[in-house]
């Protein structure tokens, strides 16, 4: 039993990973920029979900259609991409540095007119690393949540996770697109698997854990908002939802874990001299591990 679950978690995981590319290089723009609507190249994207699933390659470069200049973007959520082209051609540019700026949606605040990044500033070349991550993370989820079903929660969430992890680690934002939405349902879904047998958690201690977690990312907000960007508040009202349904123990684990690997990271980029002690580097990625390892923690203490 344990094994099929484990195979059909890493399958669902490699699938939904194939999938988060494309989404990650669109919604890797700074923000009051709509989100880009053509691939380095300049095709028009399209495909899945108007455009917003799939690898990283679009039919157009698949076929072998010669670059273009970008037209402007048309529709809500599309973004023209001509001037960033213009800027920096090469589809296989470096990834923007751990040094970058955050946005207001991120961890440290900066100037709301801000350039949007060049399209090739962020990867856009095939990998496998991040299939691999998400069919790695469902599969560690099975392993310790078991025929539970709040695993089917945990399985949803993961691919958004990596998502968000991938664009603030991309331009240090956190997308309310993306933060509020996974708030919600994360509250609405385990609810439902609180109603069904075998649950192993609390809805009432996920929805105080997700309150509780939210206030503390408020309160450092509001001490230091040029440290800590109102997207990692967000963020926290679904992580601490997820974490608080195993308990009290389990969210302080989980919220610890996040802060110390922020730490640690920030502390080795100054001793590299990669960055200063008032540099910016995104909190979200450390913050959803951390909330991985309470999550895996509180699963096994169940089982």
């Amino acid at each position: 039993m344990y094994a099929t679950l484990i195979v059909v978690a890493v399958v669902w995981g490699g699938a939904t990973g194939l999938l988060l590319p494309r989404a990650a290089y669109r919604l890797s723009v700074e923000p009051d920029h709509p989100w880009r609507d053509t691939c380095p190249a300049g095709h028009s994207i399209t495909g899945p979900a108007g455009g917003w699933l799939g690898g990283t390659r679009c039919a157009s470069c698949a076929a072998g259609v010669p670059a273009r200049t970008p037209a402007t973007g048309t529709g809500t959520g599309t973004a023209t991409e001509a001037q960033a082209k213009a800027e920096s051609p090469a589809p296989d540019a470096a990834p923007v540095p751990d040094t970058a700026p955050a946005t207001t949606e991120a961890a440290t605040a900066v100037a709301p007119d801000a350039p949007q990044l060049p399209v090739a500033s962020v990867p856009y070349a095939p990998s496998v690393l991040i299939p691999l991550l998400t069919a790695l993370v469902c599969a560690a989820l099975a392993a310790a949540t078991g025929p539970r079903p709040e695993l089917a929660v945990w399985l949803l969430f993961t691919p958004f996770a990596v998502l968000l992890a991938l664009v603030d680690r991309h331009v240090h934002r956190l997308p309310d697109q993306l933060t509020l939405p996974l708030a919600a349902a994360a509250a609405v879904l385990l609810g439902v698997a609180a109603l069904l047998p075998g649950a192993g958690g609390s809805w009432s201690l996920a929805l105080l854990g997700g309150l509780a977690l939210g206030v503390c990312y408020f309160v450092l907000f509001l001490i230091n908002p040029n440290g800590m960007g109102f997207g990692d508040v967000k963020l926290a009202l679904s992580l601490g939802v997820a974490l608080g349904w195993y308990g009290w123990l389990v969210l302080f684990v989980g919220a610890f874990v996040g802060f110390l690997l922020g730490a640690l990271y920030g502390l080795g980029l100054i001793l590299l001299r990669r960055a200063g002690r008032k540099s910016a580097i995104p909190f979200g990625p450390f913050m959803i591990t951390g909330a991985l390892a309470g999550i895996l923690l509180g699963a096994l203490a169940v089982a």
